[in-house]
């Protein structure tokens, strides 16, 4: 049985949302779902009735754990409040926020349609709703400086918000910044307001649990805690992409792009356009690419839990890096030093040699 799509806007901005499951589950039929994140896209752009649908369908066709994290990102220019009171009472329970900024100049620089009012006026309305919520922010923005980026970020601590996201502005390869790079703060600018931020977090009392999240106690995000431990998880919707593990191998998938071209692949039962395994040369890399993001590191076993392979397949990484300084390591934990964590590329780059 296949949940009716029906109902999605007819955009070319197409949500997706993402299940996890328990890892232990060899196939998706009766695997408990533990957390649902409803994105890509704005899909804050969804009448309050299509998420109804959305999250009944799911409900009748896949088992829920008492306790499903389900996030929706929203975009502060699509903000209603009655919508957002339909949205909690259908089930969502966490959202976040696409704020990116404050400064309305910013905003206009990265080519958002909020400003910084309207930016305010969707938090209000997420307190009003919601208890648990996260806020995307970026710093390093075209000609920001120091003050303005520590601005910005006090400016999020003061709303209360349980969780926020702190991100480095990048620039992606096919994007207008791409081929018209603004001008950016430089390496040492960049540095000064990353420990800013740092600084500024930990004074507040949130967690640095990964290189980029902060968090209040017992508010970590734990959709995006399951794709740090190498979890699995179902991507379903335009362009989705799945992580899926079996008792002999673990394969990535992603469906169709284009939301007409999907929507007909799935008529026709061939919704996945890529499908590939991962190979034991290169589980331990991914397995550590994601994993050395967290502050905490993974316990020893989470590796053989995840991959299905000894410790040994790493353990001149390991030595390489533990000598290096970058890598902590005990008979229980694995983690990055503190220097393993600023240069964070330089430690994982250790096990594409594994």
């Amino acid at each position: 049985m296949k949940p009716n799509l029906d109902f999605f806007p007819k955009t070319t901005i197409w949500p997706h949302y993402d299940l996890i499951w328990n890892v232990h589950c060899p196939q998706s039929g009766g695997r408990k779902i533990y957390t649902i994140f409803i994105g890509g896209g704005t899909p804050s752009l969804l009448s309050a009735a299509g998420l109804d649908r959305l999250l009944s369908d799911v409900r009748t066709l896949l088992p829920l754990d008492g306790a499903v994290e389900i996030t929706m990102e929203a975009n502060p220019g699509t903000f209603e409040a009655e919508k957002f009171r339909s949205y909690r009472a259908s089930g969502v329970n966490r959202l976040s926020i696409g704020i990116q900024s404050f400064d309305s100049h910013h905003l206009k620089a990265l080519g958002r349609i909020h400003d910084g009012d309207e930016a305010r006026r969707a938090i209000d309305i997420a307190q009003t709703h919601f208890d648990n919520f996260n806020l995307d922010l970026m710093y390093a923005l075209p000609n920001q400086t120091l003050a303005q980026a520590r601005l910005d970020v006090q400016t999020a601590i003061a709303t209360g918000a349980p969780h926020l996201s702190l991100y480095h502005l990048t620039l992606e390869p096919n994007t207008l910044f791409a081929k018209y790079p603004p001008a950016l703060p430089d390496d040492d600018e960049s540095a000064e307001m990353q420990d800013e931020i740092t600084a500024l977090m930990q004074g507040a009392g949130y967690e640095n649990y990964e290189i980029s999240a902060y968090a209040q106690p017992k508010h970590q995000a734990r959709h995006n805690l399951n794709y740090w431990q190498f979890g699995d998880y179902l991507g379903i919707g335009a362009g989705a992409h799945s992580k899926l593990s079996f008792p002999h191998r673990v394969i990535r998938e992603m469906r169709h792009k284009n939301p007409k071209a999907y929507m007909q692949a799935v008529s026709e039962g061939r919704e996945i356009q890529e499908s590939a395994e991962i190979t034991r040369d290169q589980m331990g890399f991914e397995f550590m690419l994601n994993t050395l993001r967290l502050t905490g590191g993974f316990q020893v076993n989470l590796f053989a839990e995840r991959t299905g392979m000894a410790m040994t397949a790493i353990e001149q990484s390991l030595q390489s890096a533990e000598k290096k300084g970058l890598l902590y390591r005990d008979h229980q934990v694995i983690r990055p030093t503190e220097l393993g964590r600023r240069f964070l590329n330089d430690l994982q780059q250790e096990f594409l040699k594994s």
